[in-house]
């Protein structure tokens, strides 16, 4: 069996052996190491250099440190002989965390196409088409769909359709007028959005791949019909049922999608999803997460995507994120859980991984004026050697915190507690001094995990000196 070695600090130590004690089957044999520092978060690459003599990992296979650990590990395999890995950065996470490792799911496969539409391109100009077309590709974007408008003249079309091409994209067209779409095939578009069985003409005029859809949504004869018309030219398309918004057909609209599959097992499927993405005021992570799934089990090739409403801002980017989920989980015959949080926006699935007594526990063990701050089901937790106080609004903990002479240190607590107090009202995790974590619904930037952050007291003590003089407060009548 693997032999692991784990490093912590001081306070975590405890709580460190109780979650490996607590791991059943035990997938590993472990040994628990302080390394002499109270707070593990502080732990360094060099720091570790210095405190751990080699002769310590002798029989060990890996040795695992804390997940914020900061420093070059690869130096450390080399110095030790044996493989140094971050840990997650909540140690209540490691069974989770070693769970995943063995499940070892690939992420990068999927089989499913997004179609990001830019459903004003005509009132754009060409470079203002080109910048939305990169920032769509940067979110997961395969094909820039330029998205017509009815009676709005479109004179640069063609060079909307040339200047994507030249970025090396592949591009789609999607207009009701025959006419915008013959220009965009002749242009060089790789996809025409969409012929019913009376405009198939188009097909003979241009080599772009058109999108076939019925006359009207519940007209699935019609979709047949164009379907076998493109087979028998043995030229190649994709058919799209038509996915209508809530309440006005959603359930059948997927019926159709499910008969289009059994009808047509071999026939490339795109589906449109924002009629219920931007059509439905819910969050888009949740809503493309079961869409996806639903394509998954159908295996669509191809999903068209809008982001016009600003809650679906992110839709092209959750889409990306749900397609690889989905994949994965049906590849492996595995429900899509433990696979990723990125379309968990809004809550955490263990947002409290600290009970109020363990929380209490740690804060008995501090000897040092620096606040920590902590929450748990029971509220907010702010603690250091003089007093451990705990509530739901920071407002009514302010007054027992003492700040009231050092702005500094009042402003750092005041965003911490602020943090604090939106993750345990939404049910999310928090770390101190870390960003609240939204998923896929923000940009985060990537930690160079090679630099150092320089350690700082959050309770420091001014000079005499540097202190202002009390001002008097009027109280409110």
């Amino acid at each position: 069996m693997e032999r692991i070695l784990f490093l912590t600090g001081r306070l975590a130590q405890h709580n460190l052996e109780k979650v490996l004690a607590g791991m059943e089957p035990p997938p590993f044999e472990w040994t628990v190491r302080e390394l002499g520092l109270q707070v593990a978060g502080l732990m360094t690459a060099d720091m570790i250099h210095r405190r751990l003599e080699p002769a310590a990992v002798h029989g060990f296979d890996r040795v695992m440190v804390p997940g914020r650990c900061r420093g070059d590990l690869d130096a450390l395999s080399a110095h030790y002989g044996v493989p140094v890995e971050r840990g997650p950065e909540e140690l209540k996470d490691l069974p989770r965390h070693f769970n995943r490792a063995a499940m070892a799911v690939d992420l990068s496969r999927y089989e499913t196409r997004i179609f990001a539409e830019i459903v004003d391109a005509p009132r754009l100009d060409v470079a203002a088409v080109v910048a939305r077309a990169r920032e769509l590709r940067a979110c997961g974007a395969d094909v820039i769909d330029i998205g017509c408008l009815p009676a709005t003249p479109f004179p640069h079309l063609e060079d909307c359709v040339g200047a994507l091409k030249a970025e090396g994209l592949m591009v789609s067209v999607d207009s009701l007028n025959p006419q915008e779409l013959l220009r965009g095939g002749r242009a060089g578009a790789d996809y025409l959005l969409s012929l019913t069985a009376d405009s198939l003409w188009i097909a003979d005029e241009v080599a772009a791949t058109p999108v076939l859809i019925p006359r009207e949504p519940a007209d699935e004869a019609s979709l047949d019909a164009a379907i076998l018309h493109m087979q028998r030219l043995g030229r190649p398309f994709l058919a799209d049922a038509i996915l209508d918004p809530i309440p006005f057909g959603l359930l059948a609209s997927l019926c159709r999608y499910q008969r289009l599959r059994e009808r047509h097992p071999e026939v490339a499927i795109m589906m449109g999803v924002g009629n219920v993405t931007e059509l439905t005021e819910a969050d888009t992570s949740g809503i493309n997460a079961v869409l996806f799934g639903i394509a998954a089990e159908l295996r669509v090739a191809a999903v068209l995507t809008t982001e016009v409403s600003g809650h679906a801002r992110r839709a092209v980017r959750e889409a990306d994120v749900a397609r690889r989920i989905m994949f994965a989980a049906r590849e492996s015959a595995s429900l899509a859980k433990g696979l990723s949080d990125e379309l968990m926006t809004v809550h955490d699935k263990q947002p409290f991984p600290d009970t109020p007594a363990e929380i209490a526990e740690t804060a008995a063990a501090v000897r040092d004026p620096n606040f920590r701050v902590q929450i748990s089901a029971h509220g907010l937790h702010v603690y250091n050697r003089d007093g451990h106080h705990v509530g739901a609004d920071p407002f009514a903990l302010w007054p027992r915190l003492g700040l009231e002479h050092d702005g500094g240190h009042a402003f750092y607590m005041g965003v911490e507690l602020a943090r604090a107090e939106i993750a345990w009202s939404l049910g999310k995790r928090y770390a101190q001094d870390q960003p609240l974590a939204w998923g896929c619904a923000t940009e985060r930037a990537a930690q160079d995990m090679l630099a150092y952050c320089a350690p700082g007291a959050t309770k420091k003590k001014r000079p005499p000196a540097e202190r202002p003089e009390p001002v008097p407060q009027r109280s409110a009548e």
